[in-house]
């Protein structure tokens, strides 16, 4: 692990860190400065002459590293990476409970929980973070970033793993709700158990048939609309990528709004006009820290319309 960085914070991300190599007596060094060490280590990911220039890389001491220092062994380096503007993601966080320990958010459709990728600015971590002056807030749990919902965060790093060991050994019970089509022939309720593999760059997730049982859902019909679709309550026992979507995809009821399952849809970043009809509507557990039972709702119900 990095020293302590130099460098503050900024839109609650964290500076980025690197280090030279240990120092290697059996071949030589290819790099003289650290400036070209720089360039040879982040070829594509920054423009490393104008951050030189700007004084944008700093060492341990806070120090703004220069193009033509002396290269060395076993150095950190610190810098902010710069970010691609984002669409505003719309729709309210509304913070469901705040204590010492946790923060518990109903999330809209479309916003990140973590940043990652083309979602930095517009997650829930990143406005929360700066909104709360909490610079810790991290996210217990996943949830996908076009599901709605109950999201819980920890406030402290110190708090982490009491709580995701708690998700770890399922002692949290979730419930989601989702609008989908009703099958007549279909008997419910229904306990869905398969295994599901989601490959690393691949965008939908898979059943693989006759593998060991890694992913169960009970699945009920609660209620019809007047339109003839069905609200679904969904009590997931295990946490795997795409559970609940494909589970129902699984039954020929394929949750209204996915631009994943069936098929995939080509859908813009900035396009917020179809909201996934699902949503984390429930979460209870006994608080590992103090015993508490904790139970929490979404303040959202389905169907969910385009947010504001």
């Amino acid at each position: 692990m990095p020293p302590r960085s130099p460098l503050p914070p900024r839109h609650g991300l964290a500076a980025a860190w690197l280090r030279t190599p240990d120092r290697d007596r059996t071949r030589p060094v290819p790099w003289t400065t650290m400036g070209a060490w720089l360039r040879d280590r982040l070829p594509e990911q920054v423009d490393v002459a104008a951050m030189l220039a700007d004084g944008r890389f700093v060492d341990e001491d806070g120090r703004a590293v220069r193009a033509d220092d002396p290269y060395g062994p076993h150095r950190f380096v610190w810098f902010h990476r710069d970010l691609r503007e984002e669409p505003p993601v719309p729709g309210a966080i509304h913070v469901v409970h705040r204590d010492e320990r946790l923060v518990v958010v109903d999330k809209p459709p479309f916003l990140s929980s973590i940043p990652r990728g083309r979602h930095v600015l517009q997650s829930v971590v990143v406005r929360l973070r700066a909104e709360l002056g909490l610079p810790e807030l991290s996210p217990l749990h996943r949830l996908d970033r076009v599901t709605s919902g109950l999201l819980l965060l920890a406030t402290e790093q110190r708090w982490r793993a009491a709580y995701q060991t708690a998700f770890e050994r399922r002692e949290v019970r979730k419930t989601y709700r989702a609008l989908a089509p009703v099958r007549d022939d279909l008997a419910l309720p229904v306990d869905v158990r398969d295994h599901i593999r989601k490959e690393r760059g691949v965008w939908q997730a898979v059943v693989v048939p006759g593998a060991p049982v890694n992913a169960e859902t009970r699945v009920e019909l609660e209620a019809t609309t007047a339109d003839g679709l069905g609200v679904y309550r969904l009590s997931p026992r295990t946490g795997q990528t795409h559970q609940l979507r494909l589970h129902l995809l699984g039954l020929g009821i394929p949750i209204i709004g996915d631009p994943l399952y069936p098929v995939v849809r080509d859908v813009a970043v900035d396009d917020f006009s179809t909201p996934l009809q699902l949503l984390a509507a429930e979460v209870a557990f006994a608080d590992p820290v103090d015993g508490a039972e904790r139970r929490f709702a979404s303040v959202r119900r389905l169907p969910l319309a385009p947010e504001a």
